[in-house]
């Protein structure tokens, strides 16, 4: 039984096509990106489209705090 992948940058490149491979062999997948949401949105409908599982969550793994600062 597959668990829960998370995913950093997953909404491009390499950690898209992990969030898609991962989902595919049956994980429920949560991927993270810092910008760019249509495509962090376009890897979930994939996925989902596929059968699988996934959220996207905006995130900057950069901050301390998940969180981009603004000044």
């Amino acid at each position: 039984m597959a668990g829960v992948m998370i995913i950093t940058g997953g909404s491009q490149g390499i950690g898209a096509a992990t969030a898609r491979m991962a989902a595919a062999r049956g994980y429920k997948v949560a991927i993270s990106y810092r910008s760019g949401a249509e495509y962090a949105a376009k890897v979930v409908a994939d996925i989902e489209a596929a059968g699988g599982t996934a959220m996207a969550v905006q995130a900057d793994a950069t901050a301390p705090t998940g969180r981009s600062p603004r000044w």
